[in-house]
């Protein structure tokens, strides 16, 4: 059976709409769940069949203001496609123009300056396995060094190099970054994360001595997380669905 063109195309655009409504969604969850640092972090979304081009906030809009129709379009220099009044950060796009093009497994990635994300990306320790939140990244966290203001493109060579196959990064000084299939599996992924290293800095505060699971059973509870995917979708459809009753305008 042969696809015409205008079938394709209206194919294209369908996909192209979700992506935008998923990614738009994503902005407002992050200021609903206090991920944000006012215009400063960034998430992008690729856009398929598109030769590298792929989806950034338009930077001057806070979080809570951006809608899937205001997201900028990038291609893979860095270039804004098409008429939006907008352009990117910079970084942003060294950031995430290097983990898409490294990586053609994910298709969205998230990155904060949180103050939990930050402080844990200060500590020599890092993410410490000792909350079930932790579990997911047990054995599996990515450091990257500080390097200054990301806005070098020779960095993104060492970025890919340190990310490898992991699906979330400590950017040391800096913060924290999640990579994922999809825009809800990273924005999940990131509240984990960002979870993790609350809890983390919380019992440390406690000055006692912290419990410390077995090897054995935090790698057991890492996989655990690994073959739960059927959880990501369910509880994004929730969180869309949160972001619906509140009437809020993302889907614009």
């Amino acid at each position: 059976m042969t696809v015409s063109p205008s079938v394709h195309i209206a194919h294209q655009e369908s996909e192209e709409s979700r992506i935008r409504t998923d990614l738009a969604a994503c902005y407002r969850l992050m200021h609903k769940f206090a991920m944000t640092d006012l215009i400063f972090t960034h998430v992008s979304a690729r856009l398929p069949g598109s030769d590298g081009h792929f989806l950034l906030n338009p930077y001057g809009l806070m979080f809570n203001e951006i809608t899937a129709s205001s997201l900028v379009e990038v291609d893979a220099r860095g270039n804004v496609v098409g008429d939006s009044p907008w352009g990117v950060n910079w970084a942003g796009y060294v950031i995430h123009g290097a983990v898409l093009a490294g990586r053609p497994d994910v298709n969205c990635v998230l990155h904060t300056h949180t103050r939990a994300g930050v402080a844990v990306s200060a500590l020599e320790c890092g993410l410490l396995s000792i909350s079930q939140h932790a579990m997911e990244f047990h054995n599996r966290m990515a450091y990257h060094e500080y390097e200054g203001i990301a806005e070098d493109p020779d960095e993104c060579a060492r970025l890919q190099a340190d990310l490898g196959d992991h699906n979330a990064m400590i950017l040391r000084n800096h913060g924290l970054l999640t990579t994922a299939a999809s825009v809800g599996g990273a924005f999940l992924r990131m509240f984990n994360l960002e979870q993790a290293c609350r809890i983390q800095l919380d019992a440390q505060a406690a000055g006692t001595p912290l419990s410390q699971p077995p090897e054995t059973v935090c790698e057991a509870a890492a996989r655990c997380f690994e073959n739960s995917t059927e959880n990501r979708p369910l509880g994004w459809r929730a969180l869309l669905r949160g972001l619906d009753n509140e009437g809020a305008d993302f889907r614009d």
